[in-house]
């Protein structure tokens, strides 16, 4: 593997984890939840084997990262922001930005704020959606229809941290599960993002399996060893902003101008490929949708051989 060089550097007034490998064209993957920089290590070293060069932040509030206290400190402007500070300190013009999950909507949406910092962007799973007429919560409310919603149950501040702090290790295994063993058109008959009726916490609806076969035991241990030190509170903060983040996007374009891919999941119940379905009339310069079979939510991990073919073959020109 690559050597992985890692360095802090001062961006948008947090001091910032930078893991990084390769020389040539800049590529920047950014993370979702609850995960960080790690989650990115088989693209790393795809990508420097193939001569970019591939940066890995551990976004604000995860990993090694500072983690500012208040709510409002984890706005998508914050993130943006974070990002162009980070390639400010890193003297890179412009990059290619991927994103999964949380870390999708970052990449997106510095597509749109930063322009002329972004050659190209690419979405793990999420894909670019428009603005909303309704305020996310509201609609999430109208959705979950007295059901337990897991956004919902994040809103308030110190509960998820309770429950999710109280076993590291406990709470990682139920996230990080392989995809279930359905097909695929079920998957669609459920409400996205509701699990069951209201009441209990969220681990009540994971059960305590063995953490999924795409992590090794080291591997696992590397992401607990991560949440320990800096706990959930940063990463759930990213949803406690859902509500802000649409608010200060009133007047904001809702059209992607850069070369785009976009890589979906067969199995992943909560961002789920139809998701995708019509992005081209925001993302008029949308290349290609790939699919990836059999892949839950940890597309990056679980299926990386497939995910790095998809992004290389994106970006076969503009290699140095």
């Amino acid at each position: 593997m690559s050597e992985i060089k890692h360095s802090f550097v001062r961006t948008n007034g947090i001091n910032m984890h930078v893991a990084e490998t390769g020389e040539g064209f800049p590529v920047v993957f950014c993370h979702g939840f609850p995960e960080m920089w790690y989650s990115w290590r088989h693209q790393m070293e795809a990508l420097a084997e193939a001569r970019f060069r591939a940066i890995a932040p551990d976004q604000r509030g995860y990993g090694e990262t500072e983690a500012p206290a208040p709510i409002e400190a984890y706005t998508q402007r914050k993130l943006v922001g974070d990002i162009v500070g980070m390639l400010d300190a890193l003297g890179i013009g412009k990059c290619v930005i991927v994103g999964h999950d949380w870390g999708g909507m970052v990449a997106w949406n510095t597509a749109l704020m930063a322009r002329d910092r972004v050659e190209r962007v690419i979405g793990i799973n999420t894909p670019f959606i428009p603005r909303s007429p309704v305020k996310p919560t509201d609609a999430m409310r109208a959705m979950a229809a007295g059901g337990f919603h897991y956004i919902l149950y994040f809103q308030t501040p110190g509960v998820a941290e309770a429950e999710l702090e109280r076993d590291v290790a406990r709470s990682l295994r139920g996230f990080y599960q392989d995809p279930p063993e359905i097909d695929p058109t079920e998957i669609r008959k459920s409400v996205p993002g509701v699990f069951g009726p209201a009441g209990g916490g969220l681990l009540d609806r994971f059960s305590d399996r063995p953490h999924g076969k795409f992590l090794t035991d080291e591997d696992f241990d590397v992401f607990v060893r991560a949440f320990k030190r800096s706990g959930f509170r940063g990463g759930l903060n990213w949803y406690r902003c859902i509500d802000r983040n649409w608010e200060e996007s009133a007047g904001q374009t809702d059209r992607i101008e850069q070369p785009a891919l976009m890589i979906t999941a067969e199995r992943d119940v909560v961002l789920r490929p139809e998701m995708a379905e019509g992005m081209k009339t925001w993302v008029p310069n949308l290349r290609k949708t790939v699919l990836i079979k059999g892949s839950g939510h940890w597309t990056q991990q679980e299926k990386p051989a497939e995910v790095n073919a998809a992004i290389l073959d994106f970006l076969s020109d503009l290699k140095k």
